[in-house]
């Protein structure tokens, strides 16, 4: 393996820890539900995918063949992250905030999470 993919590679792999100890660090130290969704879904995402890579480089220049693994790891991980932050989301939403609470919204249905209309909204 050459010097230069070797450089490579560990750019690679610095880069994909400080954005993982970013995002770790964020998860940890941000105040509320909402806040630390950004630390998981962005930061740590990168950093995975920074690390997958890395290996992705790594091997192409050990043997010579491109490793379909990390690259369909990569994808689903991408795919899946903003996926679940929403749904994160949805349920800090119905479960920390009343309808009344939220701003208005140019949908025909309103918040999704809500499933009554705002006018037969009594009981919140």
């Amino acid at each position: 393996m050459s010097i230069f993919a070797e450089i490579i590679v560990s750019i690679a792999l610095v880069v994909s820890g400080i954005f993982g100890l970013v995002g770790s660090y964020g998860l940890v130290k941000l105040k509320n539900t909402l806040q630390r969704l950004h630390a998981p879904t962005k930061a740590t995402t990168l950093g995975v995918g920074g690390a997958l890579i890395g290996s992705m480089i790594f091997f192409y220049a050990k043997t010579g063949h491109i490793s379909v693994h990390e690259l369909l790891i990569s994808l689903f991980l991408f795919l899946t992250a903003p996926i679940t932050a929403n749904f994160i989301a949805k349920a800090y939403l119905a479960r920390n905030m009343h309808q009344k609470d939220l701003p208005p919204t140019d949908g025909e249905f309103g918040w999704s999470v809500y499933d009554d209309p705002p006018e037969a909204d009594t009981d919140r």
